[in-house]
């Protein structure tokens, strides 16, 4: 695993816990690596939005109530345009792929197992798919750089390893909804039920901040 996904999956499952202080040289001991990869890995981390700088080194991201409300509002705008534009712009190969994608999200539901941190790794890589096949499918290249800043990993990762088997159910029928409404080319039923969808999501996460903040992923600010 390169130093890039190395850190990543780190920070997503925990190891790396929010306000972390990470150094190039405690990385490259860590990972057995010069400094050249880890300082291009922390370069991307911090694109990503998952580190930020400090006077020397970085430290892992951590999320307040209010960034969390503020992501999700903003995933809801975009990824609903981009429903829409699909549902639009959308070709006989995009379906397939939205297809596909929802097939394999069923079966990943299907083998779910509760707590289980690899089934967890399954869904979200699954759930990914459709998203971005729908994103594509909008043939807007800006919505795509817009969307990648605001998907945080760890506050989707753990989204899905707090939900129960009649959640990720619910999950697939919205997106079987979406998918249905951008085959139609119904733009407008397409943009609702993604709001509603990535709502859903919101909901989840602010339901379970102290489920988030016992499992180090996020910390209220300190007035």
């Amino acid at each position: 695993m390169d130093a890039y996904n190395y850190i990543k999956e780190a920070i997503v499952l925990g190891k790396f816990e929010p306000g972390m202080r990470l150094t190039e040289e405690y990385l490259a001991k860590e990972l057995q690596l010069s400094r050249t990869p880890i300082r291009e890995a922390i370069k991307q981390l911090e694109s990503d939005g998952l580190i930020v700088s400090l006077k020397r080194g970085v430290s892992v991201r951590h999320f307040t109530k209010e960034d969390i409300r503020q992501i999700y509002d903003l995933r809801t705008l975009l990824e609903g345009y981009a429903a829409s534009q699909a549902a639009i712009h959308r070709t006989a190969e995009d379906i397939v792929k939205m297809t596909e994608a929802n097939e394999s999200y069923e079966q990943a539901i299907a083998r779910y197992t509760e707590s289980d941190i690899q089934s967890v790794k399954d869904i979200v890589e699954v759930n990914h798919k459709f998203h971005e096949a729908v994103v594509i499918s909008s043939r807007n290249q800006h919505i795509h750089f817009h969307i990648s800043r605001v998907v945080v990993v760890p506050l989707i990762f753990r989204s899905f390893y707090w939900y129960d088997l009649t959640q990720l159910e619910r999950s697939l029928d919205v997106h079987r909804i979406i998918l249905k409404a951008i085959k139609n080319q119904d733009s407008e039923r397409a943009r609702i039920a993604m709001h509603e969808h990535i709502y859903q999501g919101r909901d989840h996460v602010m339901s379970h901040l102290e489920d988030l903040k016992n499992h180090h992923l996020l910390k209220e600010e300190i007035h």
